[in-house]
């Protein structure tokens, strides 16, 4: 037996009976029937980006189940979460015979030896996602070989962020045939739907009006908003601001707010069309976010000015076609408005008059255009190595159910 794989079966043995430090998770749900993937992530960002790409995998495959671990249960239909078994046989046989994988996607430089080889022992199919030129760290005593390229081993793919990530692993001693430069992973958006039939006669019936819109707006937020609309209306009179809340339950308290600041109004879910006289179009909800995304070239996202609330996922924005305004309250997709606003497809705002500033500027077709062309780079940067993966997995469930 080589020696590496002799250094990973004595890792295995001394795992063999160690006591967990924390408890195992207990009272899991039962297993989805069919196939099953497997997806880990290390950190917020990666995690999202793994779940948008098993969102465009379930698009082709609704049967598939997705198991999700890693730092935040995910609440997406057809996914489940579970804590990342401790690095123990005990705890590790119980988490692969509830869930039996049959895929693996894995994103993370801190290699599980154990867990993983007694995943690919069971035949389950690894791939390596986003392998940088970082550092690759075990549990292994430190007397221990390293068991990094032994580990690394096991995947079947290893998609690797770029050519010098790529010649690092090679020297590690991997295939070069098993290692293919992908590209960083990044989260990408599947686009909202719309009526292809009420876009088009929307765009026909606002053609040469400016449009901005509040989406998912939080009612703590809303009377900054409808100053800032009717302080830019004094420099475009046909400006239009198109107010959706974030749910159907803030709907009332927006609703008042909105009718004691006189404006005239129209009442998208009562059946009403905007006019020439129309200032705001008022929705109940965030149903039909799709298509005032691809009316309004600006889009303020909603909740990002209220203390306390974590913003909302600013790619769906930028997938359609509007230029992005945002509040500092934007922790949990941070990393999402810091690639936007680097590139130029996202500004924040503070207050009335930033906002206001923001948007008597932005309306300008011109800028929003050039912000929205920013965005959609970002968004096209992440939907290639999305495309890959997606690609990856259904050719090897196809392979599976072709046995």
């Amino acid at each position: 037996m080589p020696r590496k794989r002799i250094s990973l079966q004595a890792y295995l043995a001394l795992n063999r009976d160690r006591a967990t430090s924390t408890p195992l998770a207990r009272n899991r749900g039962a297993r989805p029937p069919g196939r099953l993937l497997w997806v880990h992530a290390d950190s917020l960002p990666r995690q999202r980006a793994l779940i948008s790409i098993c969102q465009r995998i379930r698009q082709q495959r609704p049967d598939l189940a997705v198991l999700t671990t890693g730092p935040d249960p995910t609440t997406e239909p057809g996914m489940i979460s579970d804590a990342l078994p401790q690095e123990n046989v005990s705890d590790i046989t119980a988490f692969l015979e509830h869930w039996t994988p049959d895929l693996g996607l894995w994103t993370s430089h801190a290699l599980r030896p154990a867990l993983l080889h007694m995943a690919a022992e069971r035949g389950c199919r690894l791939t390596l996602i986003d392998a940088d030129d970082r550092d690759w760290t075990t549990p292994a005593m430190r007397w221990m070989p390293d068991l990094a390229p032994v580990t690394l081993s096991l995947f079947d793919t290893i998609l690797a962020t770029d050519e010098p990530a790529e010649r690092r692993l090679r020297r590690m001693g991997l295939a070069a045939e098993n290692i293919v430069t992908a590209g960083p992973l990044t989260e990408a958006a599947v686009p909202l739907d719309c009526s292809l039939r009420l876009h088009e006669e929307l765009a026909a019936l606002l053609v040469g009006r400016p449009v901005w819109l509040a989406a998912r707006a939080h009612p703590d937020e809303v009377g900054v908003i409808l100053r800032t609309h009717g302080r830019a209306s004094r420099l475009a009179h046909r400006l239009l601001l198109v107010l959706v809340p974030g749910s159907a339950a803030e709907n009332s308290s927006i609703l008042a707010q909105v009718g004691a600041a006189g404006f005239r109004v129209c009442h998208w879910d009562a059946g009403e069309m905007p006019d020439e006289n129309t200032q705001i179009v008022l929705t109940s909800g965030p149903e039909e976010l799709g298509l005032w995304y691809r009316l309004s070239p600006l889009a303020y996202m909603g909740g990002s000015l209220v203390s306390g609330h974590q913003g909302h996922d600013p790619l769906e924005a930028a997938a359609l076609g509007s230029a992005i305004l945002y509040g500092p309250a934007v922790g949990r997709h941070l990393a999402s408005y810091s690639r936007l606003a680097e590139a130029g497809a996202a500004r924040i705002v503070n207050d009335v008059d930033s906002l206001t500033a923001a948007v008597s500027q932005l309306i300008a077709p011109d800028r929003a255009a050039a912000m929205a062309h920013a965005g959609w780079d970002i968004i096209s940067a992440g939907a290639a190595m999305t495309d890959r993966v997606v690609d990856l997995v259904t050719d090897r469930l196809d392979r599976l159910e072709a046995r």
